[in-house]
């Protein structure tokens, strides 16, 4: 099929900009999908990404952007479009904000002013606490084109807030992301001869137990086995910080045995670095999904509901939550995942191979609106 004359011009919104690793994952996995699902349906989808650091989003991905912040420009950009995307991550929640949630919806709404197509791509919806927030979604979500979620809870609260539009399930972008040719080289070269223990871990309690009982199952496990870790932070800088501080509470032993992985901004290049560990042990929701995606095992740490029903999906729960977080069982979970990767692959590949052949689909529905004119099915 032939490159088409024109391009649709296409509004993403969302998380972007904030060195974030796993909100980066998402735009560049929606980025590749519109790319080959728009390649594959004969329609080219340009995109125009919002973004608090637009210059280097433009400089990253090689795409137009716009800071999510100046209303007059973000105005300008969706009354020159062809439509908008929200999606994906957590965008609808109010456990961190009171002002995520009129945030994102304000942006889906001004797209529906000007009368341009809506599209909901893989959100995680929830927590949403405040009830007057309900009929804001459900007014906004009704009049969207196509509206899918990442996780059954997710559509379940949508059917609670009484959305009456179709809810697709889909997995999240980022089970689809690609680690590109020189990558997977790098992937497949060990960073040592000893097992890799990949560690994603963030500031949560404010008395930052839960990183120390991390600290404390992590020295059980090196006591245990010949194993290194290699702390993986993904949002910048605050998770290399709590990397730093988890090495420091395992004292001076093990440091010839531990190291971080320095400024991996990339997410493709953060994907790699999953990709060569034996474990993963993430508090961080998309090193889970970068885990499942690279067929790693992992043991998750829940902070939020998120965490939970990821796992849920590849029918696994939670190894501890940071308000109860058990050292030793933290420590004999990894020690067995780390002597039954096969057997855990073995279980888990048929789920793993479904959610990334299933992670297109949002762009796809999108892909054939736009060539054929009309909602997707």
């Amino acid at each position: 099929m032939g490159t088409p004359a024109a391009g649709k011009r296409i509004v993403i919104s969302g998380y972007y900009g904030f060195d974030n690793s796993g909100d980066e994952a998402v735009l560049l996995s929606i980025l590749l999908a519109l790319e080959e699902q728009g390649r594959m349906n004969g329609v080219r989808l340009e995109p125009v990404v919002l973004s608090v650091d637009p210059d280097k989003t433009k400089r990253t991905y090689g795409v137009e952007a716009v800071h999510r912040m100046k209303l007059g420009r973000v105005i300008s950009a969706i009354r020159g479009a062809d439509g908008l995307i929200s999606g994906g991550g957590s965008l609808l929640q109010d456990a961190t904000s009171a002002k995520t949630i009129p945030y994102y919806l304000a942006i889906l709404k001004i797209a529906q002013w000007f009368g341009k197509p809506t599209f909901i791509y893989s959100q995680g919806i929830g927590p949403v606490q405040r009830r007057l927030f309900f009929g804001w979604i459900r007014s906004v979500f009704n009049r969207s084109r196509f509206i899918s979620v990442r996780d059954q809870e997710s559509k379940q609260l949508l059917q609670r807030m009484n959305v009456s539009k179709e809810v697709t399930v889909v997995p999240d972008p980022v089970m689809g992301l690609p680690l590109g040719s020189s990558l997977e080289q790098q992937a497949s070269a060990k960073l040592n001869d000893k097992p890799v223990i990949g560690v994603s871990v963030r500031y949560w309690n404010p008395d930052h137990s839960e990183l120390q009982a991390i600290a404390e199952a992590l020295t059980l496990v090196l006591n245990q086995t010949e194993a290194v870790v290699r702390f993986l932070p993904f949002h910048l800088p605050s998770d290399h910080q709590a990397s730093e501080e988890v090495r420091s509470m395992m004292g001076a032993a093990y440091r010839d045995r531990i190291t971080i992985a320095d400024n991996v901004a990339h997410p493709q290049h953060m994907l790699g670095e999953v990709g060569r560990c034996d474990l993963l042990i993430g508090m961080r929701l998309h090193s889970l999904i970068y885990a499942a995606s690279q067929e790693v095992p992992m043991l998750g740490i829940s902070y939020d509901p998120k965490i939970d029903q990821f796992l849920n999906r590849l029918q696994m729960a939670a190894a501890a939550s940071t308000q109860s977080i058990q050292a030793a069982t933290v420590a004999s979970e990894a020690i067995r995942l780390l002597h039954g990767r096969e057997a855990w692959l073995a279980e888990k590949a048929s789920i793993i191979k479904k959610l990334k052949s299933e992670a297109q689909k949002p762009a796809e529905s999108i892909a054939l609106f736009f060539a054929k004119g009309r909602d997707p099915q």
